[in-house]
């Protein structure tokens, strides 16, 4: 699907799984204005799930260095779009606290239910 329709979808899809945006990082627009460079469309969402955020932050402060969630929408070369999010059982639970792998391990399912969604 283009850049556009995958963009727009993100925000449905996150809600579904009880996310929303917190950030958006329009990096096509930042590199333009802050260097004089043309780079492809592309954005990076920092998306947030309070009941977990919570949760992982009760039992780590620390873990806020981690948080938001991170997803991708970035414009192929010739069209089309790539949606991708971060992985948290690869940031969170490498901490080694077994609270935060389970945390971690609920935050990975809803996300890729919500990369599906996105097709």
């Amino acid at each position: 699907m283009g850049f556009d329709d995958a963009l727009a979808r993100v925000p449905e899809a996150l809600k579904t799984e009880g996310f929303g945006i917190l950030t958006e990082i329009d990096v096509q627009d930042t590199l333009r204005k802050k260097l004089g460079i043309e780079f492809r469309r592309y954005r990076i969402l920092g998306a947030c799930n309070p009941p977990l955020a919570h949760r992982a932050l009760s039992t780590e402060l620390e873990i806020g260095l981690m948080l938001p969630c991170n997803l991708i929408v970035y414009e192929q070369p010739g069209g089309g779009s790539v949606v991708a999010a971060i992985d948290p059982l690869a940031t969170i639970a490498a901490t080694g606290s077994d609270d935060l792998r389970e945390v971690a391990a609920a935050v990975h399912a809803k996300l890729e239910r919500v990369l599906a969604q996105i097709g």
